[in-house]
């Protein structure tokens, strides 16, 4: 049978761990050590100190235990809590990240990182953010070859943060495809504690192409929904831009190369206007295009989530959509100078041909 550690103190030692006991500047886990001791001291076995203290069997022996090798300094002191925590190569795990991939997989994850380096998940977590390292994101690209880029480049942001005077510019495009679609069963509302509800499937009721110009000075668009986007579709929507835009005001359309916007006739069409003038963006290059940001919201505000039971459903919506867009509209402020954005291509065209040197070796 196991005997308690018997406790003996002096007068000193009595007098220092009442006041530990008492003070209120001490720790609570420290003053209720003391009183252990203290209570020890006077006879009681660990089951009467349990009971009275309000703690356990266990505690009580491990203190009265660290007391009577260690004195005042054996309770002072936390006891180690578990193993320790396991240290992590940051080097390696940066390392990882960036330059290789797991096996069977494009892409780390905190889990699998974790098991190669035998650490947590949450310790990874904490060091990807530390280092800004987002292994689960992908974002796409593609750098324009165009041999004509910079003359392209700096015509159209002359055009946006330098307007002529007297004239318009509209940015111009045409987003294809765009899908009635109705849900299989109808979604449920949402309401506290439940997110709004979709059906994956659909049905498929046809398809429209919208044709958009995007004023640049005030952000107002003329739209026009057509079947198909051929070049006869193109010209209809130049006359429409034709007809509602003031006869005095020089047009700087701004397209990209896509072949129904230099067909023959369209040539023919503005070679008869000649208040029109093209300017296309460079090959692969879509963004320097601001009606794709007003193409963007129109999808994520009103087409994405939307449900059609017709073509003319849609077509009403994208209407409505743009004919309250044109009640107050926002122009997108165009803030990046052709250098800056020439230096931003210049450099991931450097990083791209020593990616694919490395490749080729």
């Amino acid at each position: 049978m196991r005997v308690a550690a018997e406790i003996v103190l002096s007068e000193e030692e009595r007098i220092e761990l009442a006041k530990l006991a008492r003070s209120k500047r001490t720790s609570v886990r420290l003053a209720q050590r003391a009183r252990i001791v203290l209570l020890a001291a006077d006879g009681m076995q660990n089951k009467g100190i349990a009971e009275q203290l309000g703690v356990g069997r266990v505690q009580v022996s491990r203190w009265r235990e660290r007391y009577a090798e260690s004195q005042l300094a054996g309770i002072e002191r936390d006891l180690p809590r578990g193993a320790p925590p396991a240290k992590v190569n940051v080097a390696r795990l940066v390392e990882l990240t960036t330059q290789t991939t797991p096996t069977a997989a494009t892409h780390w994850s905190t889990r699998k990182m974790a098991a190669e380096l035998g650490v947590s998940a949450s310790t990874v977590m904490r060091h990807w953010h530390a280092h800004g390292l987002k292994p689960h994101i992908v974002r796409g690209f593609k750098v324009s070859r165009d041999p004509k880029f910079v003359e392209k480049l700096e015509d159209i942001v002359g055009l946006y943060m330098s307007p002529p005077e007297h004239a318009l510019v509209l940015c111009c495009d045409e987003k294809s495809q765009v899908q009635a679609l109705d849900r299989t069963q109808p979604g449920l509302p949402l309401k506290k504690g439940r997110a709004a509800t979709l059906t994956h499937d659909y049905k498929r009721n046809g398809t429209t192409t919208l044709f958009a110009a995007l004023n640049v000075l005030d952000g107002q668009v003329i739209g026009q929904c057509q079947q198909q986007h051929t070049h006869v579709e193109w010209l209809k929507f130049l006359k429409k831009i034709n007809r509602e835009t003031p006869k005095d005001r020089t047009l700087h359309l701004v397209a990209d190369n896509y072949a129904t916007h230099k067909h023959p006739a369209v040539q023919d069409w503005l070679t008869k206007h000649p208040r029109f003038n093209m300017h296309f963006t460079p090959t692969s290059a879509s963004w320097l295009n601001m009606v794709e940001r007003f193409f963007r919201d129109i999808t994520t505000e009103r087409l994405r989530r939307g449900v059609f039971t017709s073509v003319p459903d849609l077509i009403g919506a994208i209407n409505e959509y743009i004919e309250h867009h044109n009640t107050k509209p926002k122009p997108f402020i165009w803030t990046k100078s052709a250098r800056d954005i020439l230096q931003k291509v210049i450099r991931a065209n450097s990083r791209l041909s020593s990616k694919q040197n490395e490749t080729l070796h």
